[in-house]
């Protein structure tokens, strides 16, 4: 009997991206039973609910938006799971409307499930750019097999028990707009005993806008990475070990990068990794201090 997964997507002033991602879904090579599921994040203008309106009738497979008038990206995601446990899917599978997936993208998310057992799973995201010069974002990538931790919940495969197993919200909304609410929701997962994987085959696709080539923009997100990741580790209250820890790292980036940044300083290319790590490091500092940077307040991309 075919596995049934529903394929959940948040979306918010996105329609080109949205629309990319769902023709690409559309194209998917699998036996299994799919419903697309999108979480329209835009009370106004809620162009990806009007646009699932307008291909329902003679897509592929059965699709339904509907629309999370409480703004955040948290919000949308806990919508799309309380939405999702509805129907009878085994599977939940999150991407984001920024991406699009290869055409064996669920094949290989359920067939690396059957192997590895595990109850979520991350596929890899290679990052499409024109430019050349070091890429702005890295790809996210890992073999296949057993994982310690997972980096994001743009690309999932999430067994349905998992879900049902927990209590709502899955996706903790102090996180709505500064992002880091996928993190907390894998270490709460790990403290519960559940099983990470990665499927490096189940591949998604992520175009970079070139808003992201720009050092002030590599700078601002690495500032963001660094503040949500402290205010998701300060959330579950760690010793003063690891405060000590996480205290000595900051100390050694800013020790290190900064001299690196300021001999790297007329190389564009070479000077943006100490300059990220320092950003990151503020980041961390600023979190400590209980301030947050809402990075997703802002829309990149169309």
């Amino acid at each position: 009997m075919a596995e049934r997964v529903v394929i959940a997507i948040p979306t918010y002033k996105r329609p080109r991206s949205l629309a990319r991602l769902l023709d690409a879904i559309a194209g998917l090579r699998t036996d299994a039973e799919i419903t697309v599921l999108v979480a329209d994040n835009d009370a106004q203008q809620h162009q990806g609910f009007n646009l699932c309106g307008r291909l329902t009738p003679l897509y592929r497979w059965p699709l339904r938006a509907v629309m999370e008038r409480d703004r955040g990206i948290a919000q949308a995601r806990n919508r799309l799971v309380a939405e999702a446990l509805k129907t009878d899917a085994q599977f939940i599978a999150m991407i984001d409307d920024d991406e699009w997936p290869d055409a064996d993208w669920i094949s290989a998310f359920l067939d690396a499930q059957r192997t590895t057992g595990a109850d979520v799973l991350q596929g890899s995201i290679l990052f499409i750019h024109e430019e050349t010069g070091p890429k702005p974002v890295p790809d996210i990538r890992h073999p296949t097999g057993a994982a310690d931790m997972l980096q994001g919940a743009g690309n999932l495969l999430i067994c349905r028990r998992v879900l049902q197993d927990m209590a709502a919200p899955w996706f903790d909304t102090a996180f709505a707009l500064t992002g880091g609410e996928d993190l907390d929701f894998f270490l709460r997962l790990k403290r519960a005993g559940y099983r990470f994987g990665w499927a490096d085959e189940a591949r998604a696709f992520g175009g970079v806008a070139p808003l992201r080539h720009d050092l002030g923009w590599i700078m601002k997100r690495a500032y963001s990475n660094g503040n949500s990741d402290m205010r998701v580790l300060l959330k579950h209250r760690p010793g003063p070990a690891l405060i000590a820890r996480e205290s000595l790292k900051i100390l050694g980036a800013l020790l290190l990068s900064l001299p690196l940044a300021l001999i790297l300083g007329f190389s564009a290319n070479h000077r943006r990794a100490p300059l990220a790590k320092i950003c990151r490091a503020i980041g961390k500092l600023t979190a400590m201090a209980g301030a947050q940077y809402n990075e997703y307040a802002v829309v990149h991309g169309e």
